[in-house]
């Protein structure tokens, strides 16, 4: 499948050479532990509903991460939605690097990172990052598109749910996701980590928080995705039932630190590549976000940690801080 990959090695040639006889960071991949993340059955909130909050709220507070099921996405789209995401990876890369690629608009489909200033920045990956406009775009791959349209709208939906759940718990106005979060302001990204060479030298993706209020991701079985609790890295064991959420940057700068915006990654492995879909749940570019304090149900607070921004000031210093960096910086730039 030579034909089909990326040309990390010819493009990071030195970055892999300055990294030859390096030894492992702290963040070895060795040294992780296998957690069992929250897992809440979402059917329950027409049961014990009270209950089935309680526990979205904890998880967000202490892990940051929690997996659903009973979701609404059935196992078909699923199943499906994997088969044509490995078809479209599977082509050529030079027809993946042209620049009407499926119709969809321009810098979609990524890989690498050319701002890298060593090799652990250079995502072993490939991606198509979407958006609503870009799907409906879709017609060479029309079976992917009516997939991806039918995991959107569950998706959609589920994110919309979850986010005014944990906004009622911050007595945040129960329309503000519904104002400021309409359809066409999220993204669908579909990823693929092709084998690596080397997989203690590159991560299939480096450690980041995400720039949403949340993230819901179908990983498939082979694993790789690993989150950091209490200063240790934990792997997040695949389950073929459930989705991944995760807070991201924005819900925790809502909810003034109350609920957790955790770092994760995804190692690389050396025998076989692996597949993911994550639908990021964001905002349009002028929405306001700004620090909930003082809520009975957080931690007490004497005041705002964030000053108030707007989510294209938030994007536009994470690009500021990659192009300079080769990586992202994220809320601490918004400290007050």
């Amino acid at each position: 499948m030579d034909h089909i990959e990326p040309p990390f090695r010819e493009t990071y040639k030195t970055l892999l050479h300055k990294s030859d006889g390096e030894e492992d960071e702290d963040e070895n991949i060795l040294m992780v532990e296998e957690c069992d993340l929250p897992l809440i059955d979402l059917s329950q909130l027409n049961v014990e509903r009270d209950k089935c909050i309680k526990q979205i709220a904890q998880a967000a507070r202490e892990w940051g991460f929690f997996q659903v099921v009973n979701h609404g996405v059935s196992q078909e789209v699923l199943h499906i939605l994997q088969d044509e995401q490995k078809k479209v990876f599977h082509l050529p890369f030079q027809k993946k690097i042209e620049d009407n690629f499926l119709n969809l608009s321009a810098n979609s489909y990524r890989w690498g990172n050319s701002k890298a200033t060593y090799l652990r920045q250079v995502p072993w990956s490939e991606a198509l990052h979407l958006s609503l406009t870009d799907i409906s775009r879709m017609d060479e791959c029309k079976r992917l598109r009516s997939t991806i349209e039918a995991f959107v709208t569950v998706a959609a939906s589920l994110a919309k749910s979850l986010a005014e759940i944990l906004s009622q718990i911050l007595d945040i106005k129960s329309t503000y996701f519904q104002e400021n979060c309409p359809p066409n302001t999220s993204y669908l990204r579909m990823n693929r980590y092709p084998p690596c060479p080397f997989p203690s030298k590159a991560f299939g993706f480096m450690p980041h928080t995400d720039s949403s209020f949340l993230t819901l991701l179908y990983q498939d079985q082979v694993g790789g995705l690993q989150l950091m609790k209490d200063g240790k890295w934990f792997h997040v064991k695949p389950n073929p039932h459930a989705l991944v959420i995760n807070i991201g940057d924005l819900f925790q700068a809502f909810s003034n630190n109350g609920f957790k915006s955790i770092k994760h990654r995804v190692v690389s492995t050396q025998e076989v590549e692996r597949f993911s879909v994550a639908y990021f749940y964001c905002p349009s570019n002028d929405a306001v976000i700004e620090s909930s304090c003082n809520k009975p149900s957080l931690a007490p607070v004497p005041a705002a940690v964030y000053k108030q921004f707007s989510f294209r000031e938030y994007q536009q210093q994470v690009r500021k801080d990659v192009e300079a960096t080769g990586d992202k910086v994220g809320l601490s730039r918004f400290l007050l």
